[in-house]
């Protein structure tokens, strides 16, 4: 069929290209830094010839898969580098798909770069460019497009939720999930197509039509639901943007400091002593956030400086995921129960300069500071307000009770990742799975059995709506994506 040759020219013709040029590639795969023990990678067809040249021994047939120990030597001077592990991958079962294999050397860095000159004085061998072995992998199959991204986050990974994220995408949860999609709109373009080319000749029936609607309906449903995550994948990659805000001298930067449990902000008694954002990541109970602190916001200044800051923490909040609204604990207890909390909210951002509808969307928490100034019968008033967080910088007893709300709070706002439900982790899939459904909305839409509409123009939309699931897994050539992909990965990998 048309449709599937065309589906896969553009990946196999940047495979062969790619794999034309007959290079083999070598560069430190275990990070530049002093270690016990570092990691040589050498991936391609000359990869035999390179390690039968370090081992001094031109008739070295290793097994595969085992390690050896052997001593390491430089093929011009003949010297001895050192004494470590061999191990060899032939092609295709290896990481790359070609003939690869590992040297397990000393970590120091004369004698990492000993080795790496070494394999320089070897013919037909050069250095790897970044994200060169995980690019051949890609090439040679090994990996598609969303499991490449999903082995970078796992290289970046900071928190224990980011870790299992990353590591069910790089093991193929996504891959599969969106690969079932594919192949399911691939079949039914295919029936319209042959449908389109043999319905009279070979007495095709037309129920195969309403099928392929039903078939349509229930891959854009599935993919509605995938997309309706409120972004929780995407979250836990990149950080929860957490903003801090609230009037002058209400205590933001004394709670980041306390958050942070370092001193991030500076924290004096005169008001308006932050001007600009002050950001820093945070691993918070397994989650990422990312914590800003902004300037003291109130409706009327003078001062230029303080007018500035005042809009990059407007700025600030936009882009925020959630907000930490900091008040007064002497002004909050005098709310005499939870309906009072939230028009306090409202007069409260009115007090702030602050539109109503910046903050639509978006989790907002109230926090009464400075509790350590209240009255007994302020107290108990305060802890009758279920939905307001109490805590005193100064005076940090109730700060466990703050960090678990907190921490329930980025749990669901990033989810458990799951097997059996992987979740959005790039802006790029969603914008090509939501115009998968344009697409599939677009035939729905114009394509009616009983008016007799343009057939071939129908099935082009199906078409495009299986191009946009393959320009997120890799399956056609995306120069533009691939660079962008492989640009952030380090050499080595």
């Amino acid at each position: 069929m048309a449709l599937l040759r065309n589906a896969s020219n553009g990946f196999l013709g940047s495979f062969r290209r790619f794999a034309s040029s007959g290079c083999t590639i070598y560069s430190l795969s275990s990070g530049h830094v002093k270690c016990g023990v570092s990691v040589i990678r050498v991936s391609g067809p000359q990869t035999k010839k390179a390690l039968r040249a370090i081992v001094a021994n031109k008739e070295y047939e290793p097994k595969a898969r085992q390690a050896y120990l052997k001593s390491f030597y430089h093929p011009a001077s003949k010297e001895m580098i050192d004494r470590g592990l061999l191990l060899w991958f032939p092609g295709p079962a290896s990481f790359t798909g070609e003939d690869s294999c590992e040297f397990q050397v000393h970590g120091s860095l004369a004698v990492i770069a000993a080795m790496l000159d070494a394999l320089g004085k070897v013919d037909g061998l050069r250095p790897a460019e970044p994200g060169e072995f995980t690019k051949r992998a890609f090439f040679g199959g090994k990996l598609d497009l969303t499991e490449v991204e999903g082995l970078a986050d796992l290289i970046h990974a900071e928190t224990e939720a980011q870790r299992k994220q990353a590591l069910l995408q790089s093991t193929g949860a996504l891959a599969r999930l969106y690969d079932n999609w594919r192949r399911r709109l691939i079949r039914c373009a295919a029936h319209l197509e042959a449908y389109i080319d043999f319905a009279e000749e070979e007495q095709i029936e037309g129920g195969i039509i309403l099928q392929l609607g039903k078939e349509l309906k229930a891959v854009k449903r599935e993919i509605r639901e995938h997309l309706s995550d409120q972004r929780q994948g995407e979250l836990l990659r990149d950080g929860v943007r957490t903003v801090i805000i609230g009037a002058p001298n209400v205590g933001k930067s004394s709670l980041l400091n306390l958050l942070c449990q370092r001193s991030v902000s500076i924290v004096t008694d005169q008001a308006g002593t932050t001007r600009d954002i002050i950001e820093t990541m945070h691993n918070f109970g397994g989650y990422p956030v990312v914590f800003s602190d902004t300037a003291g916001l109130r409706r009327y200044t003078t001062d230029s400086i303080e007018q500035e800051g005042m809009q990059r923490a407007k700025n600030c909040l936009v882009q925020s995921d959630l907000i930490l609204l900091l008040a007064e604990a002497k002004h909050i207890a005098q709310l005499t129960h939870d309906d009072a909390v939230a028009p306090f909210v409202d007069s409260y951002l009115g007090e702030l300069d602050i539109p109503l509808d910046m903050c639509s969307g978006k989790r907002l928490q109230l926090v009464a500071n400075k509790t350590d100034t209240l009255s007994d019968e302020e107290h108990q008033q305060l802890d009758k307000l279920s939905n307001v967080l109490a805590i005193s910088c100064h005076k940090p007893d109730k700060m466990p009770v703050f960090l678990g709300s907190l921490e329930k709070q980025l749990q669901e706002l990033c989810g458990e990742p799951r097997a059996e439900n992987p979740r959005i982790t790039n802006t790029r899939y969603r914008q090509q799975l939501e115009r998968c459904i344009e697409n599939i909305d677009i035939f729905l839409r114009d394509y009616r059995p009983d008016v007799y509409p343009d057939m071939a123009i129908a099935a082009s939309k199906l078409r495009n709506a299986v191009r946009c699931i393959e320009r997120i897994t890799g399956h056609i050539s995306c120069e533009d994506i691939l660079d962008v992909v492989f640009k952030d990965f380090c050499i080595g990998k």
